[in-house]
């Protein structure tokens, strides 16, 4: 049943659900409640639809840091080395952004957050990118509805700004937070993306503003590079034409 639910078929009714794979609308409907109660399923309370849970999320995000792990800790050292500051990899859990690997700046600044931490995409680099490189479905998902919570006076709250941000993310393949979840912290992030071009999860490198900001370009930079690096070590070759 877990399965029948795919990026083409992403919401499933209890009827139709019962067709595909051939059993009882009763027995449909008591697996899909247990399901449900589990949460690896949600249900829309307007339609009664279903769709996959955010518990999913969390055991896929599980198996990407298994693999991420293996991938990206070299490109990680190597970008701490680079730049001095703190590096870490996250991946999407519905609106906030769970932390799965980090290497710490010599410079012990404590402000970051530890690895398992979450944080809300609208105020952290990692999430804006994740978000902006989701399918426009999850994007809407995500928006609709919410209002984007503030960390500090600089956090985009707006939601019309901030889908013209995530627009503006797509285009130039990094995203950077001034000071957006902490003050005095900037960070910088770009995609890491699977074989088959999915983006599973952002790298970012982030630091104190009076260290970083006069340089963001040159992090970006650097960021983007070493996401291309972990993303090619996850089997991922660009093609012409790739977004």
């Amino acid at each position: 049943m877990l399965k029948s639910f795919t990026a083409h078929d992403p919401v499933w009714g209890v009827t139709d659900m019962a067709r595909h794979l051939g059993i009882a609308k009763s027995t449909a409907y008591r697996l899909l409640a247990t399901l449900t109660e589990q949460g690896l399923l949600d249900q829309d309370p307007l339609t009664g639809r279903y769709r996959l849970g955010l518990v999913v999320f969390d055991l896929a995000a599980a198996v990407q840091s298994f693999d991420l792990h293996e991938a990206a800790l070299t490109a990680m050292s190597d970008l701490r080395n680079r730049t001095g500051e703190t590096v870490q990899v996250a991946v999407l859990d519905g609106r906030e952004v769970v932390y799965v690997e980090r290497l710490d700046s010599h410079h012990t600044l404590k402000v970051f957050l530890d690895v398992g931490r979450r944080n809300w995409i609208n105020c952290t680099s990692t999430g804006k990118v994740l978000l902006a490189f989701a399918s426009p479905q999850v994007q809407e998902r995500t928006l609709r509805g919410w209002q984007l919570p503030s960390r500090t006076p600089f956090t985009i709250t707006d939601p019309t700004a901030f889908r013209t941000e995530l627009a503006q993310v797509k285009r130039a393949g990094f995203a950077a937070n001034r000071q957006e979840s902490a003050l005095e912290v900037i960070s910088v992030a770009a995609p890491i993306r699977r074989v088959n071009g999915q983006v599973v999860a952002a790298l970012s490198v982030a630091g104190p503003i009076d260290r970083m900001g006069p340089h963001e370009m040159t992090f970006a930079q650097a960021v983007v590079q070493s996401a291309a690096a972990i993303s090619r070590r996850l089997g991922y070759r660009r093609s012409a034409g790739a977004a």
